[in-house]
């Protein structure tokens, strides 16, 4: 009986201790990994005074205090705390609260187990938290973050047991891990002691150097750079590069760059790296079929500027690149031919072509090729050749043709008419008109113009007139200056008429032999008929005698 009592009288004592019991309190969420968000919720906490007299210990272990109101405490779950009962402490009043399992974040796998910077990796796992919580790094509280071998990864998604983060582009091989902030307090309960970690279990992961291929589209033969690193000093007979299973012809192997030309059997898929035994996928490429959409001018003179639209025609880039590219390039597996006839390529852009109209060309269709190989077995050329074609048109050969020009005399610098057709467009750059004059200009070489700049020109009695504007059907042009030139004498001006031909020309070159630039220039010449210049527009007698002239000699 007197034992009875004794135990009616403790429970008693328990009722009257003023605070909640853990019967009437709730713990949520009650089993969370360090560094996270807890909410215990019941009745009679009061409210918060200091972070001393205001306590919430977990197996002993102090809390951070984030929220204190009468019916509801918020705090994190302070690093070092392990398993067991919380408790609110309020003054020198402890009340119990519940009982919390503390969580350790924990990696089961990573997928791919190999992979190169840039990719996508998925953590598979438990205990990592809901959320990420702040991406801030300088927060007090810390980031939850990922480590490959050292280096924090971008954060795609993350979940309490899957986690998705971008591989960085400075990671190398090595263990992956999670790692949860925790933000404890200061021994006087305050905010905050530095930040620490908890830590999951390290997970290796190989991390191969990433390759970058470019372009990533393009027609047969284009040439595509593979740009990365520990790639071979040189190419051995097991290496290749595979264009959807289809090997290509290796122009250059070294360590840090593959350069490899689409083959002629080529298709649409994955572009793979085979060194020896090991096949790695470093991009997708997407093999184009050339198309010519529209030509202008359809009909010209030699030395005309045809310009041929369209798409997918890949780009001029191989010629020069390799020795192998700028040979076939130039020798017709890559090219336009007008009327048979292999045209002199000015421009070469995907969606364009500017060509020269050649001396030999011959009326009929405009037709791009693009050339490309099989190689042999061993990854050199060639084993085979193909060609793609399109056609851009029809194309009309025009001779210039003189009707009438006006006057058939004239003094130096007068304008003279002349009217007929077929003669063209009058180019006004010299850098569209010479091969090989804007290469030059780009080496910081001298330029020299010489008798090759001209395409289209008007001659009197030999001497080449001002063009002051060309049509395919009117030309002007100033009567030229006819001078001599003698030591010791600045000018001497021809003084009497002289009459001969005037002739209209367009000229043109034409390829060699072996496909490159070019023959010598040869011309269409059309003779208009008599032209007199006449002693008109001379200086005056005593121009050259004056002193300012004289001072010039």
């Amino acid at each position: 009986m007197m034992r009875l009592v004794v135990v009616l009288t403790l429970l008693l004592c328990a009722s009257a201790w003023g605070a909640p019991s853990g019967a009437e309190s709730a713990i949520a969420p009650d089993a969370a990994p360090p560094g996270a968000t807890v909410t215990i919720t019941g009745k009679g906490f009061g409210s918060f005074k200091s972070s001393q007299n205001n306590q919430v210990l977990f197996n002993r272990v102090p809390a951070l205090v984030q929220r204190w109101e009468p019916d509801s405490v918020s705090v994190k779950v302070p690093l070092r705390a392990t398993t067991g009962p919380v408790e609110i402490v309020k003054g020198t009043k402890r009340t119990p609260v519940g009982t919390f399992t503390v969580l350790r974040p924990t990696i089961t796998g990573v997928t791919p187990g190999e992979t190169e910077p840039g990719a996508v990796l998925q953590i598979s796992g438990a205990h990592f938290g809901n959320t990420a919580g702040s991406k801030d790094p300088n927060t007090m509280f810390g980031v939850n973050d990922v480590l490959i071998s050292g280096v924090p990864a971008r954060v795609r998604r993350w979940r309490d047991d899957r986690i998705e983060v971008d591989v960085p582009a400075n990671a190398g091989s090595g263990d992956v891990l999670v790692r949860l902030a925790s933000s404890d307090p200061l021994p006087d309960g305050s905010c905050c002691a530095p930040v620490e970690y908890s830590v999951s279990n390290a997970v290796p992961l190989s991390v191969l150097p990433s390759i970058r291929v470019d372009p990533l589209s393009g027609p047969v033969g284009t040439k595509v750079v593979l740009f990365g690193k520990g790639l071979g000093a040189s190419k051995t007979p097991a290496d290749a590069v595979l264009f959807n299973g289809r090997p290509a012809t290796v122009s250059q192997w070294t360590d840090q760059a593959i350069v490899v030309h689409v083959p002629f059997n080529a298709a649409s898929g994955p572009v793979v790296v085979r060194q020896g035994p090991v096949e790695r996928t470093v991009g997708q490429f997407d093999v184009r079929t050339p198309k010519a959409t529209g030509l202008v001018p359809t009909s010209a003179p030699i030395g005309s500027l045809l310009r041929i639209t369209g798409e997918n025609f890949g780009f001029y880039s191989e010629s020069g690149a390799t020795p192998f590219a700028f040979a076939d390039f130039n020798k017709g597996d890559n090219g336009v031919e007008i009327g048979g006839v292999p045209a002199i390529i000015y421009r070469w852009h995907d969606d364009k072509i500017d060509v020269w109209v050649p001396y030999s060309v011959k009326s009929g269709p405009v037709v791009v090729k693009r050339g490309a190989n099989i190689p042999k077995a061993d990854g050199t050329c060639c084993a085979e050749r193909g060609l793609v074609t399109t056609e851009a048109g029809m194309f009309s050969l025009v001779v210039p043709k003189v009707e009438s020009f006006a006057p058939t005399s004239a003094g130096l610098d007068e304008i003279v008419t002349i009217k007929g057709s077929g003669f063209g467009n009058f180019l006004k750059t010299t850098e569209a008109t010479q091969p090989g004059l804007n290469e030059g200009g780009h080496d910081a070489s001298p330029i020299r113009l010489g008798e090759n700049v001209a395409r289209s020109e008007v001659l009197f009695n030999g001497l080449a007139g001002m063009v002051v504007s060309w049509t395919d059907t009117e030309i002007k042009v100033r009567v030229p200056r006819r001078q001599m030139f003698g030591i010791g004498k600045m000018n001497e001006f021809v003084t009497d008429a002289t009459s001969g031909p005037l002739v209209v020309r367009r000229g043109s070159w034409d390829l060699l032999p072996d496909g490159s630039c070019c023959t010598q220039k040869r011309w269409v010449s059309v003779e208009a008929g008599s032209f007199t210049i006449q002693a008109r527009g001379l200086p005056d007698p005593g121009y050259f005698n004056s002193p300012e002239q004289k001072g010039r000699d």
